[in-house]
């Protein structure tokens, strides 16, 4: 049996959606932030870093939520959600399937801690000094960086209805947690990026992606 350790409010949610794309049953196991919003000590029981998410199949053991998608699209997907091999399709869909975690999300995690920075609990005299610095990084690093990222990604959209073509596949899966990042965290509103937005509300729609939430919840509070 395919089971899924679940974090709330994380990213994988993206997993309880392939899995439902692809009709596979599976289990959760569900696991709550704790006050602190990290994920709880249980976890470390199932994989040594902690994270979520984590499956399990059998005796195998498995974390990163790009890993796991290529594991399912690989072992289950019988030629779903994956462009055929050899294709300008394969090779999109290879770069964005890691370019969501491996560029786009750290910077969305990044904003999401220095944005906290100046509301942490201090001393007063330290207050203007957090406040400086995190301000400094944003405008300095963070948001020039987001702003070349996002017009990236919206320049992308802007020439294909998918990150890999004509067709949805696991790279749109795990493109959907940054891009849900940047319309909470990075401005990414209809607006200034209307691709992006167009693109979230047609995923949003496709009824995977409601069950996956349905059953393990929002991706975001």
């Amino acid at each position: 049996m395919l089971t899924v350790h679940h974090l709330n409010l994380s990213r994988s949610t993206r997993v309880l959606w392939m899995l439902e794309e692809l009709g596979l049953p599976y289990e959760i196991v569900g696991y709550q932030r704790g006050a602190d919003y990290l994920a709880p000590p249980g976890l470390k029981r199932i994989h040594p870093l902690g994270k979520s998410p984590v499956l399990t199949d059998g005796d195998q053991t498995l974390a990163e939520s790009g890993a796991i998608l290529e594991y399912l699209a690989e072992r289950y997907g019988a030629g779903k959600l994956v462009p055929a091999e050899g294709t300008p399709e394969r090779l999109r869909y290879r770069y964005w399937l890691h370019y969501a975690e491996g560029s786009l999300m750290p910077l969305m995690v990044m904003k999401l801690i220095v944005g906290r920075i100046p509301k942490a609990p201090m001393p007063f005299f330290a207050r203007p000094i957090a406040r400086g610095i995190a301000k400094g990084v944003q405008t300095g690093y963070l948001g020039p960086n987001l702003k070349t990222h996002l017009a990236f990604v919206e320049s992308e959209l802007g020439s294909r209805p998918y990150f890999a073509g004509n067709e949805f596949t696991a790279a749109d899966i795990q493109m959907s947690f940054p891009l849900e990042a940047a319309q909470s965290r990075a401005g990414a509103d209809a607006q200034s990026t209307p691709h992006i937005a167009a693109f979230v509300e047609k995923i949003h729609a496709r009824p995977a992606y409601q069950r996956a939430v349905e059953k393990g919840g929002p991706t975001s509070r």
